[in-house]
C-alpha cells in the first residue's frame, strides 16, 4: 500500500516561493501572489524577480540562490525552457516540492516531451505537480498556490469536500459550480501533465486527511493503475465517497485526451470496472458530481436504498417512480394501517408510494406533515423525496410548509430527506439550513439518492479474500495450439473438454471411437486461432466415415486459407450435449493488470456485447456475482422449462481462470474461451487461445533496452 502524506508539505506548505512572480496580480505570475496577500497566508512567501527589488509590497530575491532557507514549495511561473534550470537550482537548495504553471511540455508534442522529460532529470528528488498546471490549494491555511481567475468571484465557502483533478480549467469550473450552490471546498488540487503527481496520489492523500470527507475527481487518464487502486481502498476504507468524472468514454474524446494531457485514456470498459470494484460514484457531467457530493455531504449512506415519495402531483410521482427504477431505489409501499389513516385525512389521495396528497395540501398545508410522518414512522423508507415545485417558492405557502417539513423531520431526523422545488436562493437556503438537501428538478434527486445507496453497499461490503494460489507452472515458449492451450489450463484447474491429436484419419476414427460419437473436429494450428473463420471446425461428426472425411476436409481448408500455417493437425474433441453458450476470457491491461471477462458467447458476445469486467485475482464468491451481473441471467437461471446452469461450476472456473492470469504474469497478453458450454451438470471450456509474449521477442526486448 502506497503512502501519499508526502504531499502534505505540498498541500499544507509553511513556506513557499514564487519563481517568476510578477507585479502585476492580474498576470499567471502574479495572481498566487495576490491571493495569498488578498486573504494571508500565515506561512512565509519569497516573491523571486531578477528584474525588481520588491513585487507587490514584499520584499523580492533576484535569483534562487539569495533564497533564505528551503522553501516547502516553489511555484513557477516561467517560460517553458527555462523551467529546467530553475529546477535544477530549486534542488540544489532542498526544495521539496514544485508546482509548475507553464505549459509547452508534453501535451504540446515531440519537442515538448522532450523538455518534460527534462524537467523530471532536473528535480531528482523534488515533488512535481504539472507542468501545465493551475496549481494547488488549500482553505483552511490559506494557501492559494493557484493562478485560476475563479478566485476573483468569490473564495471558497468552508467545507469538508475535495477536488482533484487532472484539468486546472474544469476542476476550476467545478469549483465555480461548488461555490454557487454553497459547497464548502477545502482542497483543491490540479495535476496537469502528471510528470510526477498523479491525481491518484492526490485521492490517497484526501483518503486520509481528517479534514476531508467527500472527494471529487476529473481524470483523462491513469499512469499507475495499482497507485490508484490504493487509494480507492483508501477512500473506501475511510467511508470517503469518490466521485469521479472520466473523459474520453468515445474515441474522439480520447484523442482530445491525449492532446491536452498527453494522457492515455485507455480502455472505457476496464476502468469502468476498476472504479466499480471499490464503490466509486462514475458520474457524467460536473452538476451530477456536484449533486452527489451535496447529498454525501450529509454521511448518510444507506446499505438498503428505499425511497419514500410525497408529492402535490401525481404527474411527478410518475416521473419519480420512472427515474427510481431506471436507477435501482426502491420504493416500498406504505403499509396498510398507515393508508389506512391517510385516507380518512383525504379519501381521494393516493396512497401506495408515491403517496399523491394533492393540491389539498395548498388548502389545508398539515396534511403534508400528516402524511409524511405517517410514511417516515412506518421505517420502511432510508430517504424521503418531498415534490413541490413553484408551490414550495411561493410567499403565502413557504412558511407554512417549512414548519410542517420541520415536523416530518423531528419525527424521524437520522434519514436523508430531500425537497424538490423551484425557489429564490434565500429560500432556498432556508429550506437547507432545514436540514433538506433542495433540488431544481427531481430526477436529479434520484440519482443522487441511488449514488448513496451504491455507497452505503460498498462500504458495508467486507474487504473480499483472496482466493488460494495454483501450484506452479510453467508457460510454454510461445503462443501454443489449442490442445497445448487446453492441457496449460486444465493444470489449473478449468475444466476442458476430453481432445486427441490427431495427425492422420486413421488415428481420428480411433479417437472418436474412444471418446464417443458425435465428435467435434477442429483444424490444430498455432496460426489459425480463429478456426470457424476458415471452416475449421466440424460439429456432430457421428461415423467412423464421416471422421476420415472430415480430417481431409479440415487440412485441405487450412492449407487454401492460411499456406503458410504451420498445421499440427486435427482435434477430435467430445461435443458437450446441449447447454448454455458463455465467454471467459482474459485481457492483460497495460495500466490495471489481467482483466477477467465474463458473458453470454455466440451471437449474444458478438452483438449485444453482454459481458462483465472484472479485476484478476478474485473468489469464487466474486465469481458468482460478476456472472449474476450480465443482463442476460435469466438465461442461465433457466427459460421456458429448461435447468438453471451449474452456478457453482461456472464460477469456480472463472476464479480459477482470473488466478491463472495473476500468477502468469505479463506474459500472458489474453485468454479466449469461448464457448464455454454450461449445463445443470457442469461446465467446459469447449475451445481456448492462450495468446503470449513470446521468449525470443521477451529477450529481443530486454537487449533493445
Amino acid at each position: 500500500m502506497q503512502n501519499f502524506s508526502s504531499l502534505s508539505s505540498l498541500i499544507e506548505p509553511k513556506s513557499v516561493a514564487i519563481i517568476g512572480a510578477s507585479n502585476d496580480p492580474h498576470r499567471i505570475g502574479g495572481r498566487a501572489l495576490k491571493y495569498m496577500l488578498e486573504r494571508p497566508f500565515a506561512g512565509d512567501i519569497y516573491p523571486v524577480n531578477p528584474m525588481r527589488d520588491t513585487v507587490q509590497g514584499l520584499r523580492a530575491y533576484h535569483d534562487v540562490s539569495s533564497l533564505p532557507g528551503s522553501p516547502d514549495v516553489a511555484i513557477l511561473a516561467l517560460a517553458a525552457e527555462l523551467v529546467p534550470e530553475a529546477l535544477k537550482a530549486l534542488a540544489s537548495k532542498k526544495v521539496k516540492n514544485a508546482v509548475i504553471f507553464s505549459s509547452g511540455f508534453a501535451e504540446a508534442g515531440a519537442k515538448g516531451e522532450l523538455l518534460q522529460q527534462q524537467i523530471i532529470d532536473a528535480a531528482g528528488s523534488m515533488r512535481i505537480l504539472g507542468p501545465n498546471s493551475l496549481g494547488v490549494f488549500n482553505e483552511k491555511s490559506n494557501f492559494w498556490g493557484t493562478f485560476t481567475a475563479t478566485l476573483e468571484t468569490g473564495w471558497p465557502l468552508p467545507g469538508r469536500i475535495g477536488i482533484a483533478s487532472q484539468s486546472g480549467a474544469y476542476g476550476a469550473h467545478m469549483l465555480s459550480a461548488a461555490r454557487a450552490q454553497r459547497l464548502g471546498i477545502s482542497v483543491f488540487v490540479a495535476t496537469g501533465n502528471e510528470a510526477d503527481i498523479t491525481v491518484a496520489e492526490a485521492i490517497g492523500w484526501m483518503a486520509e486527511n481528517n479534514d476531508i470527507d467527500v472527494i471529487i475527481s476529473y481524470i483523462e487518464g491513469v499512469r499507475n493503475g495499482y497507485e490508484l487502486i490504493d487509494a480507492l481502498r483508501l477512500a473506501k476504507a475511510a467511508r470517503k465517497p469518490v466521485i469521479l468524472l472520466k473523459a474520453g468514454r468515445s474515441a474522439l474524446g480520447s484523442q482530445a485526451a491525449m492532446s491536452h494531457t498527453a494522457a492515455l485514456a485507455g480502455d472505457d470498459a476496464v476502468i469502468d470496472a476498476v472504479l466499480r470494484e471499490f464503490g466509486v460514484i462514475r458520474v457524467n457531467s460536473a452538476q451530477e458530481a456536484l449533486d452527489v457530493a451535496k447529498a454525501a455531504a450529509l454521511g448518510i449512506y444507506p446499505e438498503n436504498n428505499t425511497m419514500g415519495v410525497l408529492t402535490v402531483s401525481g404527474g411527478a410521482g410518475i416521473i419519480i417512480s420512472d427515474d427510481a427504477e431506471q436507477h435501482g431505489v426502491s420504493l416500498p409501499e406504505v403499509p396498510a394501517d398507515a393508508r389506512a389513516r391517510m385516507q380518512a385525512m383525504l379519501p381521494f389521495s393516493s396512497t401506495r408510494n408515491p403517496v399523491d396528497c394533492t393540491a389539498q395540501a395548498l388548502n389545508e398545508i398539515t396534511l403534508t406533515g400528516n402524511f409524511g410522518i405517517e410514511m417516515v414512522q412506518s421505517d420502511r423508507y432510508s430517504s424521503m423525496l418531498i415534490f413541490f415545485s413553484q408551490a414550495g417558492g411561493v410567499a403565502s405557502i413557504a412558511p407554512g410548509l417549512r414548519a410542517e417539513l420541520r415536523r416530518i423531520r423531528k419525527a424521524r431526523p437520522d434519514i436523508l430527506y430531500i425537497l424538490s422545488v423551484l425557489a429564490s436562493d434565500d429560500l432556498v437556503h432556508q429550506y437547507e439550513e432545514d436540514g433538506f438537501l433542495v433540488f431544481d428538478d427531481p430526477g436529479r434527486a434520484v440519482r443522487a439518492i441511488a449514488a448513496l445507496g451504491r455507497l452505503g453497499q460498498a462500504f458495508a461490503a467486507r474487504e473480499p479474500s483472496m482466493p488460494p494460489g495454483l501450484p506452479n507452472f510453467a508457460l510454454p515458449a510461445q503462443t501454443p495450439n489449442e490442445a497445448i492451450s487446453k492441457l496449460v489450463l486444465a493444470e489449473a484447474g478449468i475444466s476442458v473438454t476430453q481432445d486427441h491429436i490427431c495427425t492422420s484419419a486413421e488415428q481420428a476414427q480411433q479417437a472418436a471411437a474412444q471418446i464417443g460419437y458425435p465428435v467435434v473436429m477442429k483444424i490444430l494450428s498455432p496460426d489459425i486461432l480463429h478456426k470457424t473463420e476458415i471452416g475449421g471446425v466440424l460439429l456432430n461428426v457421428d461415423t467412423a466415415a464421416a471422421v476420415g472425411s472430415a480430417y481431409e476436409t479440415l487440412i485441405t481448408r487450412a492449407w487454401h486459407a492460411v499456406p503458410d500455417a504451420r498445421i499440427d493437425g486435427v482435434l477430435v474433441s467430445q461435443q458437450v450435449k446441449k447447454g448454455v453458450e458463455c465467454i471467459m476470457g482474459i485481457q492483460h491491461d497495460p495500466i490495471f493488470g489481467p482483466m477477467a471477462l465474463f458473458g453470454l458467447g455466440g451471437i449474444h458476445v458478438e452483438v449485444f456485447k453482454d459481458v462483465v469486467l472484472r479485476r484478476c485475482p478474485f473468489n469464487v464468491n466474486e465469481a458468482h456475482e460478476v456472472i449474476k451481473s450480465i443482463r442476460g441471467l435469466p438465461l442461465l437461471e433457466g427459460v421456458r422449462g429448461s435447468k438453471a446452469v451449474d452456478f457453482n461450476a461456472l464460477a469456480e472456473m472463472l476464479s480459477r481462470l482470473s488466478v491463472f492470469a495473476a500468477q502468469a504474469g505479463p506474459r500472458l497478453r489474453s485468454v479466449d474461451l469461448n464457448p464455454v458450454i454450461a449445463t445443470p451438470d457442469g461446465a467446459w471450456a469447449v475451445d481456448a487461445v492462450l495468446e503470449l509474449e513470446n521468449v525470443q521477442e521477451k529477450q529481443e526486448s530486454s537487449a533493445d533496452i
